[in-house]
């Protein structure tokens, strides 16, 4: 329903009901930035652990991977954040932005699959990696498509 078909006696409300809208969509976006900030201090948190227990184990190969996966999980935390700090100034968000958070955990699953405590199928190493190979497509046919749009 468009607002032209809205009675006039209907406006007050709908200004108040706007009003409320923006003011809960503002207070959803603080929660998620505190969410996100408090995400980033854990998953650091979590990055200095695993290297002191990579440390301690004396086995810095397996220890390394994980820290790495703990990396990676910050890299999509600080990815996510951009693209609020970058909607939160007015910018739209960016379809690439989410491919991008989702191609980095499908890579951050590779890099620890070696050091899982079960050993990953054929078939699931072959799914892993064909999604990250056909996400990457995506992500770069994207890319393509937006500088075509630009030129």
């Amino acid at each position: 329903m468009s607002q032209d078909q809205l009675p006039d006696e209907f406006a007050p409300l709908n200004r108040i009901a706007i009003r409320a809208m923006l003011w809960l969509n503002g207070f959803a976006h603080i929660v998620i930035g505190l969410a996100l900030a408090t995400a980033v201090i854990m998953f650091t948190w979590l990055f200095f652990k695993d290297v002191k227990d990579a440390a301690y184990a004396h086995n810095l190969v397996h220890g390394f991977l994980h820290a790495l996966g703990t990396l990676m999980l910050l890299w999509s935390i600080s990815a996510l954040i951009s693209a609020e700090i970058r909607y939160l100034n007015g910018s739209k968000l960016e379809v690439e932005t989410f491919i991008e958070v989702v191609l980095v955990l499908f890579l951050r699953k590779l890099i620890v699959m070696p050091v899982q405590d079960a050993t990953p199928t054929f078939e699931e190493v072959g799914m892993w990696v064909g999604g990250a190979f056909v996400l990457g497509v995506i992500y770069v046919l994207i890319q393509w498509s937006q500088k075509q749009s630009q030129e």
